[in-house]
């Protein structure tokens, strides 16, 4: 369904190149993503997993790459253990003059169950808002 999709877009004031490393590289991501990633690689088929701590409720992040256009493009599957459902989450960057937009999509989110806090779609909004217009935001600047 078209409505469950959330999309996040920002404009980086750096390169396609710099701003692909921020959202590809482990080490970078650890800086304004999650800090305990332990493995990323933006390579087809890649999969890794992590726990977070959501305050009342611990969720294993299972993700899968399942499309990468180098430097343009990364889509992730995104599960979580102990729940039913299947996110895609895509990074998509256009270049501009100069700068970077980043569009953020986030599908499947309706797929979950069951149902909780953390799967509403103001809860992940609001988490995309902090990730990619505050905190990657205030990393690349």
């Amino acid at each position: 369904m078209e409505a469950d999709v959330i999309i996040c877009q920002e404009e980086f004031n750096c390169s396609t190149k710099k701003l692909w490393q921020a959202i590809t590289k482990v080490e970078e991501m650890r800086q304004w993503f999650f800090d305990n990633i332990p493995a990323f690689k933006a390579e087809l088929g890649f999969e890794t997993s992590f726990m977070v701590d959501a305050g009342e409720r611990k969720f294993m992040h299972v993700w899968k790459i399942v499309d990468v256009k180098e430097e343009e493009l990364i889509k992730y599957q995104w599960t979580y253990d102990g729940f039913d459902g299947v996110g895609y989450v895509t990074f998509e960057l256009n270049e501009m003059a100069g700068r970077t937009r980043l569009i953020l999509t986030n599908e499947g989110l309706e797929t979950f169950r069951p149902k909780v806090p953390e799967f509403t779609r103001e809860n992940c909004e609001n988490g995309w808002r902090y990730f990619i217009k505050e905190r990657l935001k205030s990393y690349i600047a």
